[in-house]
């Protein structure tokens, strides 16, 4: 109730002047009715006022500010606050015409006064956020109003404000350092769009320099150097500028970082640091370009000289200090990268950064593996930053970085079983980034020529041979199975190391290992291993084969005992069994025995739990059933991803394996439970076996599509359909997994497997469609509304991949009526509903048509559904409110419409013109002059001359 109140109070016309009043003369001592009265004189500057209420206004916050200064307490920081907005708003709606002396008025009522000047500076804040904060979008006119706003103030006020400032910093430096602080935030907010020369001297610079030394202001006077040292200037005036910055601070002693304890300060000036730095790389970046050589070698040298302090804050323990000048670092590296020769002591810089980033990259003991948190991921995230740092290192010196990388590897590896995992961790994985960060000519490539044999290769021996893979501790495992999958290409040229490797992968070291998290991964990356190299496992296919065996179990769900790996993880595993059964050497014979005695205890076990989900009567038990049922089928699914082009389901003769999976999972789909779950992995492995087993699969799919079609919602045709636009367009399909393109006796063939099979699920699969789009749905239900556009446009997909797939004889075969029905839905698609995507595949369908049924020897009273049906639908869907030419897919619309009507004149000729000056143009009341130019224009050769015409004369039915 105080709530509606208040908000009806503050649309009341009068209202305001009751809280203004209030706030004049402090009426009331509770917060909260203080703060509201604010809100309300708020809400009413931003509308608009006469000018007696303007002056009302600004005589009630100049009477409120006068009472701040009698006041022995602050108000509450949320009432200052509030406070400081209403004052700004005021500013800028006033300050340009009736309050141009603001500034001046508040300075000389407020003095030196705390709270006063509290007040002062919180308003000049939220004057920086009403005028100046660029994250704020604005208005054009809101654009223009801030820039007057800031013009003037440069010119009458802004040399008075500085002075108050500089005022302020000196007055309260020691007994206000609140104050001081509030008030170096203000001159580090201002100083981006004021005359610098107003901050840059010596008398304000010196008064900044001495704040660093004082405990309570360092911080904000660091930050606000730091804006000092960002504004954009000339580059010789800010490398001086920084020059003379950076020999006070030196002077002073905050070079010497080691010494300084207080971390929360170093990152801000580290920060600081870094502004200096990247401005100074600004300056020579300037400087260079302008051929202004003398002056660039200065300001290359005053660049220079800061790399000392950069290393120190790079590699101080606190990431966040380090953090904060990786951007002058990276680009100090930058500059180095374009100079044609390195100094000596530019190399030692190079090395110095880049053991720096080693040290760095190294994880501290409070790492928290096993449940990474907010600190974790903030060094995963800085990690990132440094493998920038590495790849840039790279481009400067690839050969430092590889002979760096060399050293600290090689000396970890020999005592890796007494080295913390820190420091083995990070060798390896210096290791990995040399992948990246190397470019090909620099060894990340591996030569069979051992006279040649890289570093790299070197290391590669050093890691697969010297036992590390056996460490303790998960970040070191993974990152040994990591680098190894990285380098794969290297076991192409030592493949003697592969049983190694192999034993590592399927032992307690890999998929083994105590870590779910370890064995997760690995078996993504075992999968990418063997997949490589493949053609160097023949001679151990059985021997993993069995090894992983107990992995490849379908565990069910009253097991009991936590499996080793996820379904998610064990699909991985069933891809890269299904890799080495269809890449080994053996005949086909071999090859259908390994990859029966894979598939089988899945085809096994899927029996078992369909039958118990069939019996089943509790739904959470059915849910976990199905569940387990489905990773089934998707296992066995995931199998087929082995096979190419080069190694068919055919070649390897696996093609009864997999229709003996397909007759194992196909009662699944008439399961009364758990439909959902079960048609879609049924349905995903169609989709896998239509690619794998072509027209063998087709005796399969009417009794599924049966199954498929009872009783479904939107959602399931819509996931349907493409199934059987996927086996009505399986000749393209087939040619792309094959590698090559059909002859037409191959393409013919096809047709003949397809055909038949289409001829007898089309109708069915329409009439299903029809009965779903049929259904009623309350009119405000989205949701439905949604799920029924995404049909009909699944729907139209499906008939136009029918019509353009060459088989027409599919539709044909129908009977009238049911020919008739269809047609009448595409016109009605393409003219009624306000969907430019289904719309545009309408008239594809009805173009296509055309093509195929138009000519004079065509399908028995198809011209007459032409004339009466398609002509009139070429022409009233344009005319429709809801056909939108700022839309591109309605302009695409468009276009096929054109091309409907090109493809009728090719089909039917002068027959068509005919009909278009004498009949239909005329009932539209189309003007003879409009009839007789669109006639012309539809007979030039050019579609785009229609296309541009119809797009122009869009309104045909004004004469």
């Amino acid at each position: 109730l105080a709530i509606a109140y208040f908000e009806q109070l503050k649309e009341s016309h009068d209202a305001w002047e009751v809280c203004a009043e209030a706030l004049a003369k402090s009426v009331y001592s509770d917060d909260h009715v203080k703060f509201f009265c604010f809100q309300v004189l708020e809400h009413q500057i931003k509308y608009s006022l006469n000018a007696a209420q303007q002056q009302l206004i600004r005589e009630t916050l100049m009477k409120w500010l006068q009472c701040q200064l009698m006041n022995t307490q602050a108000e509450k920081p949320f009432i200052r606050n509030k406070a400081a907005q209403v004052f700004a708003l005021t500013f800028v709606m006033e300050y340009l015409t009736h309050w141009p002396k603001f500034f001046f008025d508040i300075l000389s009522l407020v003095g030196l006064n705390p709270h006063g000047v509290d007040i002062y500076l919180r308003t000049l804040m939220a004057i920086d956020a009403e005028v100046v904060d660029r994250d704020i979008v604005h208005t054009a006119e809101e654009v223009r109003r801030n820039t007057l706003i800031k013009d003037n103030m440069r010119e009458h006020v802004i040399p008075s404000l500085v002075e108050s400032w500089y005022q302020i910093l000196g007055a309260y430096q020691q007994s206000h350092p609140e104050i001081t602080c509030q008030c170096l935030e203000v001159v580090g907010a201002y100083v981006s769009w004021i005359d610098l020369n107003l901050i840059a001297n010596d008398r304000f610079v010196n008064l900044l320099l001495s704040q660093m030394c004082v405990e309570d202001l360092r911080e904000e006077a660091c930050d606000c150097l730091f804006e000092i040292v960002n504004k954009g200037m000339d580059p010789t005036d800010k490398t001086k500028l920084i020059e003379s910055l950076c020999q006070v601070l030196q002077s002073a002693g905050f070079f010497n970082v080691e010494q300084e304890e207080d971390v929360d300060f170093l990152a801000k000036f580290s920060r600081l640091v870094n502004g200096m730095g990247q401005s100074l790389v600004l300056s020579w970046t300037k400087l260079a370009k302008s051929g202004d050589v003398k002056v660039a070698a200065e300001t290359l040298r005053a660049l220079e000289a800061k790399v000392p302090l950069l290393i120190k804050l790079l590699v101080h323990e606190d990431d966040d200090i380090s953090a904060n000048i990786v951007g002058f670092c990276y680009d100090y590296l930058h500059v180095l990268k374009q100079l044609p020769l390195l100094t000596d002591q530019q190399k030692a810089n190079v090395e110095a950064i880049m053991l720096a980033v080693m040290k760095k990259l190294t994880y501290d003991d409070e790492y928290n593996f096993d449940n990474e948190g907010e600190d974790e991921a903030m060094f995963v995230e800085y990690r990132k930053q440094l493998k920038m740092l590495l790849d840039r290192l790279a481009q400067v010196s690839p050969e430092l970085l590889l002979e760096a990388v060399r050293r600290v590897f090689s000396s970890t590896m020999q005592t890796w079983q007494t080295a913390s995992f820190m420091e083995v961790e990070v060798a390896i994985r210096l290791l990995y980034m040399l992948g990246e960060a190397l470019p090909a000519s620099h060894g990340a490539h591996f030569s069979g020529d051992t006279a040649k044999t890289s570093t790299l290769q070197d290391m590669m021996r050093t890691l697969v041979s010297c036992g590390v893979s056996s460490y303790q501790h998960t970040s070191v495992v993974l990152e040994f199975f990591e680098t190894v999958v990285r380098y794969d290409k290297f076991f192409l040229v030592e493949p003697q190391h592969i049983p190694n490797v192999l034993m590592a992968f399927l032992d307690h070291r890999g998929l083994r290992h105590s870590s779910p998290k370890v064995r997760s991964r690995v078996a993504y990356l075992f999968s990418r291993f063997v997949k490589t190299l493949h053609k160097h496992m023949n001679a151990f296919i059985e021997d993993i084969l069995t090894r992983i065996q107990d992995l490849l179990e379908l565990v069910p769900p009253e097991n009991g005992v936590p499996a080793l790996l996820t379904s998610d993880d064990q699909l991985f595993v069933f891809e890269t069994a299904g890799v080495l059964v269809v890449n080994g050497e053996g005949p086909a014979e071999r090859k259908q025995a390994l990859m029966r005695s894979l598939l089988m205890p899945l085809t096994d076990a899927f029996r078992l739990l369909l039958a118990k989900l069939a019996t089943e009567r509790e739904e959470e038990r059915q849910a976990v059933l199905a569940d387990c049922l489905s990773h089934a089928v998707g296992f066995a699914s995931r199998t087929s991803k082995a096979f190419s082009n080069k190694q068919t389901v055919k070649h390897c003769g696996c093609t009864e394996v997999y229709r003996d999976c397909l007759q194992t999972f196909l009662p699944a789909l008439s399961c009364p439970v758990q439909r959902g779950a079960l048609r879609s992995a049924v349905r995903s492995f169609l989709h896998r076996m239509i690619i794998c087993l072509e027209e063998e699969v087709l005796p399969f799919i009417p009794a599924a599509s049966e199954h498929m079609l009872k009783d479904c919602e939107p959602k399931d045709l819509q996931e349907f359909i493409p199934l059987i636009s996927q086996i009505t367009a399986n000749q393209v399909l087939v040619s792309f997994s094959l590698g090559c393109s059909l002859d037409a006796l191959s393409v013919l063939y096809l047709q003949s497997q397809v055909s038949p099979f289409l001829q007898q699920v089309f109708m069915p699969l329409v009439l299903a469609i029809f009965e779903v789009l049929g259904r009623p749905a309350e009119d405000n239900d989205q949701a439905a509304a949604l799920e029924k556009q995404m049909l009909r446009r699944s729907y139209f997909t499906f008939i136009q991949t029918i019509a353009s797939s060459g088989m027409n004889e599919v539709m044909a075969s129908q009977g009238v009526e049911n020919i008739e029905r269809v047609l009448f839905t595409i016109i009605q698609g393409a003219v009624d509903f306000p969907d430019p995507i289904a719309q545009k595949t309408c008239f594809i369908i009805l173009s296509k048509l055309v093509e195929l049924w138009g000519a004079k020897d065509g399908m028995v009273g198809f011209p007459d559904f032409i004339y009466k049906h398609i002509v009139p639908a070429c022409f009233l869907a344009p005319l429709k409110p809801t056909f939108d030419l700022t839309d591109a897919q309605t302009v695409l619309t468009l276009s096929e419409c054109a091309l409907t009507l090109k493809m009728i004149h090719h089909k039917r000729g002068h027959e068509f013109i005919q009909y278009l000056q004498t009949e239909y143009l005329p009932s539209l009341q189309v003007s003879p002059e409009i009839t007789q130019e669109l006639c012309q224009v539809l007979q030039q050769p050019d579609v785009k001359v229609l296309k541009n015409y119809i797009k122009v004369r869009i309104q045909w039915r004004k004469p």
